[in-house]
């Protein structure tokens, strides 16, 4: 192998062809001018693929963010690709680059297990114990543990801690190994007599209008229905067989490999990775990964070609033929399409926790706009008071860049005499005045006038030290804050815009319901002095709501109890 290195000084100004990089295959390294290793890639042509990276519309999302941070591209050239993709995860492996940490063996889906003792256990684990009969795996968790909650209800059997089940009753007309037997039965797929009997309790406490029993035991049978769906079937042609799994969404990638023994599914294990838009080159990957460390079976049966060279390597490291299949019908095709669904279900999975990190960068952004350590806890208040009288506030809470929902809350303004500022002024110290933590920014829904009287709010309550505070204008989105210069906010920041539109959204929510409460209710129990026991004697003197409302002032008040004042309210209100 033969080593090459290119400086790329301003990254984005250098002209690729000025690099130098050679035509064979090999491997390339992004670095930064310390020498830290920010990416690895393989290449079955070097030169070909690295200029790819400078192309004015790259394939993937991170491919701006690595040139940018990147300072040299170093080569390593090798004798064909396979090699490359052997040398590719060595270099992987030692320096962890960041841009390619995502690929790692991180086994997951755990199984429904009977243990091999005298009276069985059943489990729920990860780690089966040997000799252990299993089930799975199981995408899905909860489904799974609400099933064991059920067979040890209904059956009596033994959790892990080797325990019969509380409330359970032993019967002399079936022995354990009888209920071991219907045990089995159900997770092989046939769930008919546990599904009749739960659907009769059901039926039972429908009949007696136990309507919340009924329900909880619907799911119970969803539950048995959902799992027993869940599980890959058993087969005879299963006999020492991966099945490799693929998906992804943008960069994202997501491959799973399930193994078969004796006509079972017996491991899983899942990659995620950052797919480079070539499947057969990112399946590649996982299987020159878990097979380093592992023989390979003897068939293998992949979503799409691996290419010869990575045959002959997996023959070479098993010792024998191994055969890749891509099966298109029969049992084999639906191992192989259970392994998808499977990676889907680590994609999701994946793509949620993405969506976390992306939060926290932006909240880490939004501090690096406003010069401050952290922006991981805001509090953001808005107030409205759209139409009529109906006047609120209400105040949301971000932690890490996502919502923090139990923490928002609503705030009624009683008071008519007061303005928008006064307004805000009043729902602020209402809020402060039950904090036992301090946000990292307290941010209002205004202009310099609102910053002003909440920060004036503050001293007086001696919270200047405690509680940053800013206010966002929608105007140019622009941010106030005292002794700083005012901000526009372009596309860094969006936290603060983020914070200010929920929090806007959120008090007009309220205050809708609070308009809608208001519509429906009776107008004339707003009148100040009309009670309850007055506004009967109007409806029985004028015959009901209709006579009410043609009555002139004078015919009001003399109503018993009225008089002419009250008479000029009423009226009022109704005209």
């Amino acid at each position: 192998m033969v080593a090459f290195s290119g400086s790329l000084g301003a990254l984005m100004s250098v002209n690729p062809s000025s690099l130098h990089l050679p035509t064979q295959p090999g491997v390339y390294l992004f670095k930064t001018e310390e020498g830290r290793v920010l990416y690895v890639g393989k290449a079955t042509h070097l030169r070909d693929r690295v200029r790819a990276y400078f192309a004015k519309k790259p394939d993937r999302e991170m491919i701006p963010i690595l040139i940018t941070k990147a300072d040299r591209i170093d080569c390593i050239v090798t004798s064909t690709p396979g090699e490359a993709l052997i040398l590719e995860r060595q270099l992987i492996r030692e320096h962890k680059p960041r841009y390619n940490s995502l690929l790692k063996d991180d086994k997951s889906f755990p199984f429904i297990a009977l243990s091999n003792d005298e009276e069985p256990r059943i489990l729920y684990t990860r780690h089966p114990p040997k000799g252990a009969k299993l089930w799975g795996p199981f995408p899905e968790a909860k489904a799974a543990k609400q099933v064991i909650k059920i067979l040890r209800r209904f059956f009596g059997i033994r959790d892990k801690r080797n325990n019969i089940p509380f409330g359970y009753i032993e019967s002399s007309n079936f022995d354990y190994t009888q209920r071991i037997n219907a045990v089995i039965s159900v997770l092989d797929g046939d769930a008919r007599l546990l599904i009749e009997s739960l659907q009769k309790e059901m039926d039972e406490h429908s009949d007696n209008l136990r309507y919340e029993a009924a329900a909880q035991t619907r799911d119970m049978i969803a539950a048995v229905q959902h799992t027993i769906s869940q599980q890959i079937i058993h087969s005879r042609f299963y006999q020492e067989c991966d099945a490799v799994g693929f998906a992804n969404q943008g960069d994202l990638g997501t491959v799973v490999m399930l193994s078969t023994e004796g006509g079972i599914v017996v491991g899983q294990s899942q990659y995620p990775l950052m797919h480079r838009g070539d499947i057969s080159e990112s399946i590649s990957r996982v299987l020159s990964e878990h097979y380093s460390q592992r023989r390979p079976p003897k068939t293998i049966l992949v979503p799409a070609p691996i290419g010869e060279w990575m045959e002959n390597w997996l023959s070479e490291r098993r010792g024998a033929k191994v055969v890749v299949k891509n099966p298109q019908r029969g049992e084999l095709t639906k191992l192989r399409r259970m392994a998808d669904t499977n990676a889907e279900a680590q994609l999701l999975r994946y793509q949620r926790k993405e969506s976390g990190s992306l939060e926290q960068r932006a909240s880490d952004d939004g501090a690096k706009v406003l010069g401050m350590k952290s922006l991981d806890h805001i509090v953001c208040f808005d107030m409205a008071q759209l139409q009529g009288d109906v006047r609120v506030g209400a105040s949301i809470c971000l932690k890490n860049g996502r919502p923090e929902k139990k923490e928002y809350r609503t705030y009624i303004v009683k008071d008519q005499s007061m303005d928008d500022v006064r307004m805000m002024r009043h729902v602020v110290e209402r809020w402060a005045r039950k904090q036992k933590m301090w946000p990292d920014l307290l941010l209002i829904d205004g202009g310099i006038i609102h910053l002003k009287e909440i920060s004036s709010l503050l001293s007086k309550m001696d919270l200047s030290e405690l509680v940053p505070i800013a206010a966002l204008a929608k105007r140019d989105e622009t941010i106030h804050r005292i002794d700083h210069e005012d901000l526009i906010l372009d596309r860094h920041g969006r936290v603060l815009i983020f914070a200010r539109d929920e929090a806007h959204r959120f008090v007009n929510n309220f205050h809708k319901k609070k308009r809608n409460k208001k519509n429906l209710s009776d107008p004339l129990e707003a009148v100040e002095g009309l009670g309850a026991k007055r506004l009967q004697e109007l409806l029985r003197h004028f015959g009901g709501r209709k006579g009410i409302e043609h009555a002139s002032i004078d015919d009001l008040a003399n109503v018993k109890g009225i008089g002419p004042a009250l008479a000029q309210r009423i009226w009022r209100e109704l005209h």
